[in-house]
């Protein structure tokens, strides 16, 4: 029995043109009434789906039409339907945001790799983090800090030096950004139940910014990232390329 498949891209002319080529072969359903999302991009593309269709029933399953590719698979015309039924499942918590501006603006948003703060000014940022309402830094001098998910541990946290945390790992990763001072504080690994807090010191001359995913809030005054366990992302491999293989392989290459 054929599966339902609803076809989303990005807006990249080759995405744009593998969706219509497969919507000819296997047909199109909307993403209410599909079994299977396959998305068409990049990764920031996979992300963006991903956010789009959290409260729907599908997972995901991504193509590479896009650089890098970390959360897609290989893209394939011939074969997609028997690739969709031996897929394996992954599945992933989002960071839940809560960041208040400095004109007394709540905002929220949840992110599936990474929260981050950083410097929006010619000044370092200067943050006090505590951890589950414990004071564990006073002031971390630094272009920013990262909060990151085991699935967004090899993105923007590995190239500020965070650690690669394994898939499935109930740990968060605290990833400084250039720190100044202390100069040799690289980070922590955190619980995955571990409510995180920045205040950001000296806001009006050293301006601060929050990113979720790529939704970005200016001109912060503190902020609180946790876990979000209620949401899951469930996320679509070929067999023997799911996301803990990519994670172990990325640390040998």
């Amino acid at each position: 029995m054929p599966l339902k498949i609803a076809f989303m891209a990005s807006d990249a002319p080759v995405a744009q043109t593998a969706r219509d080529t497969l919507i000819a072969r296997y047909g199109d359903a909307t993403p209410e009434e599909a079994e299977v999302i396959v998305a068409l991009g990049g990764d920031g593309f996979m992300l963006r789906t991903l956010h789009a269709t959290q409260d729907l029933p599908a997972p995901v399953y991504g193509m590479n039409r896009g650089t890098i590719g970390f959360l897609m698979n290989e893209y394939s015309e011939a074969d997609l339907m028997e690739r969709l039924k031996a897929a394996e499942q992954e599945i992933i918590n989002p960071l839940s945001m809560t960041a208040m501006d400095r004109q007394g603006k709540l905002h929220r948003a949840l992110a599936i790799n990474e929260v981050s703060l950083l410097r929006a000014g010619p000044q370092a940022a200067k943050l006090r983090i505590s951890v589950d309402g414990r004071l564990r830094l006073s002031e971390l001098v630094c272009d920013g800090a990262l909060l990151a998910t085991p699935a967004g541990s090899t993105a923007y946290n590995y190239s500020a030096h965070g650690p690669i945390l394994p898939i499935g790992s109930d740990v968060l990763a605290l990833t400084a950004i250039a720190a100044f001072r202390p100069r040799r504080w690289r980070g922590a690994l955190l619980p995955k139940t571990a409510r995180v807090r920045f205040d950001v010191l000296e806001a009006d001359k050293r301006p601060v910014m929050a990113d979720a995913d790529s939704i970005s809030i200016m001109d912060i005054d503190w902020v609180e990232i946790r876990s979000e366990p209620k949401i899951e992302h469930r996320i679509l491999f070929d067999p023997g390329h799911g996301l803990e293989e990519r994670l172990i392989a990325e640390q040998f290459t």
